[in-house]
């Protein structure tokens, strides 16, 4: 199932750049953590708004088709 629906691009957010649930938290935000080598436990330490999903919705988007 995909978690797509979580990400979001909002004018009035973050200058419409995709973001996770219309929060202030960039997609490209995110996969820059995880890809520093954060773990997704380590992410959702440090960002209580985040869930779970979010990570992996971000995940998701920044997959090659």
């Amino acid at each position: 199932m995909s978690r797509l629906r979580r990400i979001t691009a909002v004018p009035a957010i973050c200058h419409l750049q995709p973001t996770v649930r219309g929060l202030r938290y960039p997609v490209a935000s995110l996969l820059e953590l995880l890809l520093s080598g954060m773990t997704i436990d380590k992410v959702l330490d440090d960002y209580p708004n985040l869930e779970r999903d979010d990570l992996l919705a971000a995940l998701e988007s920044g997959a090659p088709a």
